[in-house]
């Protein structure tokens, strides 16, 4: 049709107009639905029904919603996988294989009943239909990640329990269609598990290192982002070719990376961005677009198998939910949640089917007939909206629980945390703030302060300079989604300026550092520390990072005696067990046998399932207590006091020459918060001012 001399013949087909209509779903969808309060995942889903094939016409679902929605596809999966917790997952995996298990023979043996009893099918076609119901598609994921829920324990075993059914449910399928194109021999068999085998064992050890490499030599963002999605496909295309289904490489490849890319980094969330933003979008568009919601009004036998394959699909998952919800004593919002997650039915779904219509049997039928087909693009709308209504009630009771946990947890007039980063040097900078971004706490998108002190007799573009370090703090803290107070201030000197800038803002923890190539005398004990030590009770961690905080492997802590008699004491460790299920590290403690049993208690409090391993030492004075070898990639932490505290050691004086033993470590030195003092008067300070 010509309008104007404007051709709108339908369906589009230029490019340019399909991305642009694309867009506006994308862009309009969740704001039309969130007045509805409707989850905008089904506005996604119902918009592809509109402007698909089967509804107005205006869009086909041609080749580049097959890769879009490839990456969207993928991207779920790898999502899922790079946010787990994964010393949650460790704790829960049997808890995931029993509802992975739960979720697939519960299906999968009412499923073969209903379609051999109800409706009239064959022993195999029961079988392939019934592992389309056992299989599932975290289509509700993103719902869980905008929540911030992703390390709550039903979603890991929701996660743990979707790898464990999907290979089920694939393998079936691989099985089935073996049978009918001749290869399912038992060497077939063999060379499968063998190659799949291989590939997994690649992806686990091979991926990691790569990546840790990378990370240590690539700072940029661009280069960083797409070497990660590189990953991502080189992994779900060598699953691919192993004879599975994608979805697991990109799965697999995000539980392997899960410790080197943290989850308040930059890297994550640009990472989280892009997909939401537009892969995952474009995959559910598409899904809509298959959809065509006439075979509910046609009546017939398509309306019924319809009806049958949806209540039995929704009927299982919900049952299997239930079952492991009793067998653990989980709440009902969990099992809400594991329901939810696992419900809606498209990847997996799809490829069974499109596989199963195009098998002909001896007598010229389909082992899957068109009534299948349409009875199952039916099937993937409803179970989508009843998956996304579920997760979504069941993530806001989760988040209204925490946000009432926290108001306990923070009662009014009890002090917000809130981190200064001093910045001065322009190549510390960016490990200053990633490590502050560790260790603050992530239940609020602020609690940083950027400072950068100009001398009063400094050169006059000093100003200039420091709203530059200023404004790349700012940048790095905001690819994180995470807001940064700028202070550029004049003082005296540094020192001074810091302690003014810890009084006038409630600042709780000071992170500072220096250059990797300065001497350790000048980096620890230079007048800047001992002078910012004098003018504040506040904990100051002194950090020097050989390599990038996200690709170590693990953290040993020396702790003298008496450490918990600090006021501090509760502060320090919930930084250390902050940065150690952020970076995946290994906490290992060194200190005496009375402190020992303080700190695993109060880890148990703050941060239970920390994974963390003790090496007590009695009667041993903290020079000794240094005596150890820094494995390679690890940090070295030394809990040290100021002067006059409790847990002050006299060969904390010598700290600087015990420290030379350490030059090619990564080494963090912690001065606990303690009791708010009055100056301190000694013979070498008598005026005890910074």
């Amino acid at each position: 049709m010509d309008f104007l001399g404007i051709n709108l013949d339908f369906p589009i087909t230029d490019p340019t107009w399909i991305f642009l209509l694309v867009l506006i779903i994308i862009l309009f969808a969740p704001l039309l639905l969130n007045r509805l309060k409707i989850p905008h995942i089904i506005g996604m889903i119902l918009a592809g029904v509109l402007v698909g094939s089967h509804g107005l016409n205006i869009l086909e679902r041609d080749s580049s919603f097959e890769l879009f929605g490839q990456v969207g596809l993928y991207y779920i999966m790898f999502l899922a996988g790079l946010e787990m917790d994964m010393e949650d997952f460790r704790k829960n995996k049997v808890k995931g294989l029993v509802f992975g298990l739960l979720t697939f023979l519960i299906p999968m043996l009412l499923g073969i009943w209903t379609s051999m009893q109800m409706l009239g099918y064959g022993f195999v076609t029961a079988v392939l239909l019934s592992s389309m119901y056992a299989s599932h598609t975290l289509i509700a994921y993103p719902i869980v990640s905008r929540y911030g829920l992703s390390r709550q324990r039903s979603v890991t075993i929701s996660i743990g329990g979707t790898a464990v059914t999907v290979t089920l449910a694939l393998v079936v399928l691989a099985l089935i269609s073996g049978m009918y194109n001749g290869t399912a021999t038992p060497m077939y068999w063999v060379m499968l598990v063998l190659k799949v085998s291989l590939i997994c064992l690649v992806i686990v050890f091979v991926f990691p290192w790569l990546a840790r490499i990378f990370f240590r030599k690539y700072d940029d963002a661009v280069m960083q982002f797409v070497f990660v999605l590189a990953l991502v496909f080189l992994g779900g295309g060598l699953i691919s070719l192993a004879g599975m289904e994608g979805i697991l490489g990109a799965f697999l490849v995000g539980m392997v990376l899960n410790t080197l890319i943290p989850k308040v980094s930059p890297l994550m969330s640009r990472l989280e961005f892009v997909g939401n933003a537009l892969f995952i979008p474009y995959f559910l568009i598409g899904v809509g677009m298959i959809i065509d919601v006439r075979t509910l009004v046609s009546g017939g036998e398509a309306l019924k198998v319809a009806v049958v394959m949806t209540v039995v699909a929704t009927f299982s998952k919900w049952l299997a939910a239930f079952v492991t919800q009793k067998i653990y004593r989980m709440s009902s919002n969990e099992r809400k949640m594991i329901f939810g997650l696992s419900n809606a039915q498209a990847a997996a779904t799809l490829a069974a089917v499109l596989v199963g219509h195009e098998i002909i049997l001896e007598n010229g039928e389909r082992l899957l007939n068109d009534d299948v087909l349409n009875g199952t693009v039916v099937m993937i709308l409803i179970t989508c909206i009843i998956s996304t209504i579920e997760t979504e009630v069941a993530s806001r009771r989760f988040a209204m629980d925490e946000l009432s946990s926290s108001s306990e947890d923070n009662p009014s007039g009890k002090e917000k945390e809130k981190i200064l980063i001093p910045v001065a040097n322009p190549d510390t900078i960016e490990d200053l703030v990633n490590l502050a971004l560790i260790i603050r706490d992530n239940r609020y998108r602020d609690g940083l302060v950027a400072l950068n002190v100009i001398n009063d007799s400094g050169p006059g573009n000093s100003e200039e300079v420091g709203r530059r370090y200023l404004e790349k703090a700012a940048s790095i803290a905001s690819a994180a989604d995470v807001m940064v107070d700028r202070i550029c201030r004049y003082d005296m000197n540094i020192a001074t300026g810091i302690v003014h800038t810890i009084k006038e803002n409630a600042v709780t923890g000071v992170v500072i550092g220096l250059h990797q190539k300065a001497g350790v005398l000048d980096s620890f004990f230079g007048s800047l520390t001992s002078n910012l030590l004098k003018g504040t009770y506040r904990e100051v961690m002194v950090a020097r990072l050989m390599i990038p905080v996200n690709t170590m492997k693990g953290i040993l802590v020396v702790v003298p005696s008496k450490a918990e008699y600090e006021v501090g004491f509760s502060r320090w460790l919930t930084h250390l067990c902050r940065m150690a299920a952020q970076t995946g590290c290994h906490l290992r403690f060194r200190a005496d046998a009375h402190t020992m049993e303080c700190i695993r208690i109060t880890i148990e409090n703050i941060a239970p399932g920390t994974a963390m391993s003790v090496d007590i030492v009695d009667d041993m004075p903290f020079s000794e207590l240094m005596s150890v070898t820094v494995a390679a990639e690890h940090l070295l932490v030394a809990v040290v006091a100021r002067q006059g505290s409790v847990s002050y050691d006299p060969a904390f004086d010598r700290l600087p020459s015990i420290l030379k033993n350490f030059q090619s470590d990564s080494l963090m030195v912690i001065y606990p918060e303690q009791a708010e003092r009055q100056d301190v008067m000694t013979f070498s300070d008598p005026i005890g001012n910074p």
